[in-house]
């Protein structure tokens, strides 16, 4: 092109989606049955786009507000470690039906959560698990070498803190509450909502001091 610019050819996108190759048993299996529930009228398509419609649009925002009021309200922090399910309706968050477990981190105690089946992972508060969460890598290494797993994730865990891996299942989920940054005491519940991110809910980060 004269004008000098690179123009991206679209006619391929760099990660195929799903349509580019056969279907995996379990995606033909889940399809006809999907379909099947449908004739059946136990729902209707409309009412499975908008309930896909609205897992997707599900953010760590929620989880992130969880985490932000523990720090500052001590009250609220014991009530989360107890029963986050309760904690969360509370405060007028849904967190869903499938209970959740809030794992307190501590200077000597570093938690991180793994799902090894498949990706049971508490959606409502904290969005869509990422791809990484999901890949056969992660699920077996962070349970056979967590500290090499948090390195590449750029967290360096120090000897003598303890790294303990928790598997999700389907019928308890986990959230980790971090331990605020430096100057939390400083910062008001909303600046200190934006700190925490989605992989510090899982594990494998930790707040900054500062948004990044």
């Amino acid at each position: 092109m004269s004008d000098g610019v690179k123009h991206h050819n679209h006619s391929r996108t760099f990660q195929l989606d799903i349509e580019d190759r056969p279907y995996f048993a379990h995606q033909l299996m889940a399809e006809a049955v999907e379909r099947l529930l449908i004739e059946k009228g136990v729902f209707t398509a409309e009412a499975l786009r908008r309930q896909i419609e609205l897992q997707d649009s599900r953010t760590p925002a929620q989880g992130s507000a969880l985490v932000a009021k523990a720090w500052v309200d001590p009250s609220f922090r014991r009530h989360l470690l107890e029963d986050v399910n309760t904690a969360a309706d509370s405060v007028g968050i849904r967190a869903g039906d499938i209970p959740i477990r809030a794992l307190e981190n501590t200077a000597d105690l570093h938690n991180v959560i793994v799902c090894t089946l498949c990706s049971c992972y508490p959606r409502q508060l904290i969005g869509m698990p990422p791809d990484w969460y999901k890949s056969r890598a992660y699920r077996s290494r962070m349970v056979h070498e967590p500290r090499a797993v948090l390195a590449e994730f750029g967290t360096e865990i120090a000897n003598d803190v303890e790294v303990r891996v928790h598997d999700s299942t389907a019928d308890l989920r986990f959230i980790v509450l971090p331990m605020p940054p430096d100057g939390a005491e400083e910062m008001d519940e909303a600046d200190l909502a934006a700190l925490v991110t989605r992989d510090c809910m899982i594990g494998v980060s930790v707040p900054k001091g500062t948004v990044e």
